[in-house]
């Protein structure tokens, strides 16, 4: 086979294989497909209650915008991170309300642990110090986002619970 025909071929199984990636990842990305599987339906219906699902200005922030990094590499591995959900959903760890709330503990401290190594990246897609109008906001708010842009803290270490109910630490 000449070189060129091989080229083409491999060229063509790579544009392929890519647009195939793209649309995995577009279509897992939905909410609709993040929120499918019963054991989510408890952390669906405690963000449809909150200013991230309905505001006043109309803006709607996605299961993809909070939990999915938009840059390729992490959200590959965010995708690959996320099959042990599927996994524990499979063998029935979370598989009711009451095992969802047993490990809901566990689960939350590690999604702030990797929002808080990762600077709240997905916060930051929407929410950014520097492009915030302190101005507009309430004084103790702005008070507090000073505060914590000078002191280099993370949008996770003081809104915890701001899309999910907070869990209920387990007693010692």
């Amino acid at each position: 086979m000449k070189k060129w025909v091989l080229g083409v071929v491999i060229f063509a199984a790579g544009a392929v294989a890519v647009g195939a990636v793209n649309a995995f990842f577009e279509y897992t990305n939905t909410t609709e497909f993040c929120t499918s599987c019963h054991t989510m339906q408890w952390s669906k219906a405690e963000w449809m209650e909150t200013v991230h699902y309905k505001n006043r200005v109309g803006v709607k922030a996605e299961y993809a915008d909070c939990h999915v990094p938009k840059e390729f590499f992490p959200k590959v591995a965010a995708k690959i991170i996320a099959v042990k959900d599927i996994y524990h959903h499979l063998i029935g760890t979370i598989d009711t309300k009451e095992k969802f709330e047993a490990h809901r503990w566990t689960m939350a401290n590690r999604v702030w642990e990797k929002m808080k190594a990762t600077d709240s990246r997905e916060c930051r897609t929407c929410h950014e110090f520097a492009d915030m109008d302190l101005t507009e906001q309430v004084r103790s708010a702005r008070r507090k986002h000073e505060a914590a842009a000078m002191e280099g803290k993370t949008c996770i270490e003081c809104h915890q619970g701001i899309a999910h109910s907070l869990p209920k630490e387990p007693e010692s």
